[in-house]
């Protein structure tokens, strides 16, 4: 290459290179918007008092955006014997998921994350008789399983709380899209209340990183085609 063709080289080069760093920088800034979205509605409907749970002529509506951690109730019966265990890791420790299905007194199920359960203590999930009313906070399905890790319905492995998929392994027909995961009660096992609702939000500081990285190779540019 010529003496002359170097620095237009070194310019283009520095241009690709800065178009791509600002372009990082606000797609975090637009993440950051999205999150900060995020926890200011979920916050919100955590503190919320609940509604009813959504019945099947409001299920084709329920989104992410509307629904998702929404604070719900619903009054009705468990079905025995039929506790599917989803694997787990909490501020507990690894273990399960107990995971339940309750007919309402309108007579549509709907599936109960009573709580977690250790995994050397899996056996100990009492369910409770009678007619019970579950307070708790709306989730939509997982589908498919975890990350690398199909669930397995036949073999009874289960890596995500895939609604659609837990219904029919149990045979249960016009199962709601969501699944509840129930607020503590009591000190006994499951224990309850352990959704996650505080998220993690760093993308200030990772768009401040990128635009951070696009002025020193501004700056660096500059220095080399003066030299």
């Amino acid at each position: 290459m010529t003496p002359r063709r170097r620095p237009v080289a070194l310019l283009v080069a520095a241009g690709i290179a800065f178009v791509v760093l600002m372009g990082l920088g606000l797609w975090q800034v637009q993440r950051l918007a999205w999150k900060s979205d995020l926890i200011a509605r979920v916050d919100a409907r955590v503190a919320a008092a609940p509604v009813p749970a959504p019945g099947p002529a409001d299920w084709a509506g329920l989104t992410a955006d509307n629904a998702e951690y929404r604070r719900v109730s619903v009054t009705g019966d468990y079905v025995p014997d039929s506790d599917v265990l989803v694997q787990a890791v909490t501020e507990r420790g690894a273990g399960f998921w107990v995971m339940t299905p309750l007919v309402t007194r309108q007579g549509w199920p709907v599936l109960v994350n009573r709580g977690f359960v250790a995994a050397d203590r899996r056996d100990d999930r009492p369910l409770p008789a009678g007619p019970q009313t579950v307070t708790g906070l709306l989730r939509l399905s997982q589908p498919d399983g975890a990350f690398l890790r199909a669930n397995d319905p036949e073999a009874g492995r289960w890596y995500s709380r895939d609604t659609q998929a837990i219904a029919a392994t149990l045979g249960l027909t016009d199962a709601a899209p969501y699944f509840i995961d129930a607020d503590r009660a009591g000190e006994g096992q499951p224990i309850g209340g352990l959704t996650v609702t505080a998220f993690r939000n760093s993308h200030l500081s990772y768009a401040l990183t990128w635009f951070a990285m696009a002025g020193g190779l501004v700056v660096l540019t500059a220095y080399a085609l003066r030299g």
